[in-house]
Parts: structure tokens; sequence; C-alpha cells
């Protein structure tokens, strides 16, 4: 099952377990850890009396009292001393144990915070990173839904040269609702030259198509020679008609499941390599591959072309199949162009870039 972040209170996500950044005494404190007990009551206290604590980098399970989960996991992360006293490798182990007592109760769902990362000083990125790495290693073998849970943005801190980069690509590559309204009426962006045809900005970087020709079909050179051939063939008084047409009819042989599976062998990868790695639950796959005729949503179709780490060109045909396109008008869509233009293939970078910009997720 895949990873989720979301922006929420972790003591009201309803899920089979919760984790809680807890402190050695496991007693209770400050930030989350005071907010789960605040939450749960005083039988997790309690509890947790029992249990003579906690060293830094292990977890330990209690009941959840008055949360809406069955369970709680206790775990004590490390606190941030510049990164050379063996932080990270405690912080990975939090992770891991915390996984680990959660597959032994058969946990289906099981929410984080992004530990050490408040009070204990551990730098955002870094930790976010460690989770995002320790997690994903452990759904690969797993099945369960992991929630990461961020309480604001602050909380949050995707690499500050990424979203710049990204950002930049954005500002370049946009086409706003400005855009289309003043090209209705044939009227110069600002700051464009009032003697130049009026037409969208120009990038020398590659897109997913030509913006002088958006909603144009691109068919590569040589099978739109054939094409044509096929149309000559039929007498056809006019070629271009027969190549949409043929092209269009031949496009629609194949669905999206079809398509998807065929990749999935052509890459050499096993079903579940292929929905793991585009971050997507065993059911929800198990019904796309019984159905020929399952059109998904559109970041589904997408979370696969990563999975698959499918050209451009490939992209655009597997979510043709799916009935959608690329558009510069869509910021969502520009931030995947982003990444698959520079092959960058790691789905949950990709996520954790949408969800800085406010986007849907992939999966």
């Amino acid at each position: 099952m895949p990873i989720q972040i979301v922006r929420n209170d972790i003591t009201k996500i309803r899920c089979d377990a919760i984790v809680n950044a807890a402190n050695n005494s496991l007693l209770g404190g400050g930030g989350v850890d005071g907010a789960i007990h605040k939450a749960a009551g005083r039988g997790l206290l309690d509890e947790c009396r029992t249990l003579g604590g906690c060293e830094t980098g292990d977890a330990k399970m209690t009941g959840a009292y008055a949360l809406p989960c069955k369970y709680v996991i206790h775990t004590v992360g490390p606190v941030w001393q510049g990164g050379g006293y063996g932080e990270e490798a405690l912080l990975r182990s939090c992770y891991r144990r915390s996984l680990e007592l959660a597959k032994e109760k058969c946990c289906e769902s099981v929410a984080f915070p992004l530990i050490s990362s408040g009070i204990y000083g551990y730098p955002k990125e870094q930790a976010l990173q460690v989770a995002m790495d320790e997690i994903s290693s452990f759904l690969f073998d797993n099945d369960m839904l992991v929630y990461i849970v961020v309480f604001d943005k602050q909380s949050f801190r995707v690499s500050s040269k990424l979203v710049a980069d990204i950002a930049e690509y954005i500002d370049e590559h946009y086409v706003d609702e400005h855009f289309i309204a003043r090209s209705s009426m044939n009227m110069p962006m600002p700051g464009a030259s009032v003697s130049a045809p009026f037409g969208p900005p120009k990038t020398s970087k590659p897109g997913f198509f030509d913006k002088r020709n958006r909603s144009e079909k691109r068919i590569p050179r040589k099978e739109s020679a054939q094409i044509d051939d096929r149309a000559a063939s039929y007498g056809a008084s006019a070629p271009g008609m027969m190549t949409d047409l043929s092209y269009l009819v031949d496009s629609v042989d194949e669905s999206f499941s079809q398509m998807l599976l065929r990749k999935i062998d052509e890459k050499g990868m096993s079903d579940a390599e292929c929905y793991k790695k585009a971050n997507i639950d065993r059911k929800l796959f198990s019904k796309i591959r019984s159905n020929p005729l399952y059109k998904p949503s559109k970041p589904t179709a997408l979370a696969f072309a990563i999975a698959l780490e499918l050209s451009p060109e490939e992209t655009d045909d597997l979510l043709r199949k799916a009935g959608y396109a690329l558009s510069h008008s869509s910021k969502f869509d520009i931030i995947i162009e982003y990444f698959i233009n520079r092959r960058e293939y790691n789905i949950f970078t990709i996520n954790e870039a949408l969800f800085e910009f406010d986007q849907p997720l992939l999966g």
C-alpha cells in the first residue's frame, strides 16, 4: 500500500496505529507527545508507567484508549547534535522498529509524525528524507498504508533548491487564464513585442508537446508516413483527414489496462514491483488488471508512467489511453513534466514537491 502525506492533527487520524514521538521516560512531554497523551486520556499514562521507559532509536506499543485508533507506538528519536553522533542511524531505527511493531500486530495502516524534527532539532529536509527512505523500503516487501502527518507546512520541508528549480520551471512554462483571455482577444501579453505574432512564451527547454499547436495530436514521423500511405491506397482525396481518423482508430484498439500490462512486461517488472513503485494500493491494481476497460484517474495514470520510467513521448501515449493529456495551464502537469524531462522517477520525491506546491499527490 502507498505512502500518503496529509496535513492534519495526528490525534484525529483514523488508522490502526499512530506513532508518538516520545521522550525516554514515555511519560508525556510537549509537542506531539503531549497532544497524544492529552487526547488518549489517563489510561495511556498509566500503561506507559509499566514499560520502564524506552531507549533512543527503539519503540514500544500501548493501547490507544480515547484515540480513534487501536494502538500507539512510542518511539524515541535522537536529539540533533550536528549529525556526527549517530543521529541518522538512530532516526532510521525509530521508523524500522515502529513499522516492525505495527506488522507484529497485523496493522494495515499507521500514521507517523516527522520524528525528531520539532524541539529535538533534526533538520526538516533530512528528517523527511530519512522517513521516506525507511518507509518506502519497508513497503517494498510489506503491504501497509502509511501516513506522514504534518500539522502545518512549516513542519514539512522539501529541498529549497528543488523548490526553487521547480518554481522557475513553472514560471517559464505556466500558461494561465490571463494568457487564454488575451489570446481570445488577440492582445499581447505584458512585455511582449506588439509587432511580433502573438503566441505563448517560447522556451528552449523540452516540453511534452509543441506549444504552437497545443491541440494537435502528435504522430511520429515514420508512423505518420505509414498512415498516409494507407490512406492513399484507399484513394482518399483528403490524406490529412484519413491520417487523423486512422490514427484514432488504431489508438483505441488497446485500452489503458492492456497498454499498462504490456509495458510492465516490456520493462521486465513484476506486477508488485510496478504498483509499489507507483505508490498504488494492491487492491486498486487488481481492479485495473481484471478490467480491460478500467479508466484510472489522471494521478493514477501518471503514477504508473513514473513507476515504469516512461519517456515524455511514452507518457503522452499512456495518458491518451486513459483519456488525458498534459497541459501547460496546469501547475500539477508542469511539475510532473519537470521530473520526467529530467528522467527523475522517484515518486516519493515527486509527491514531496507536489505537496509543497499544494497539488494532488500521485498514487
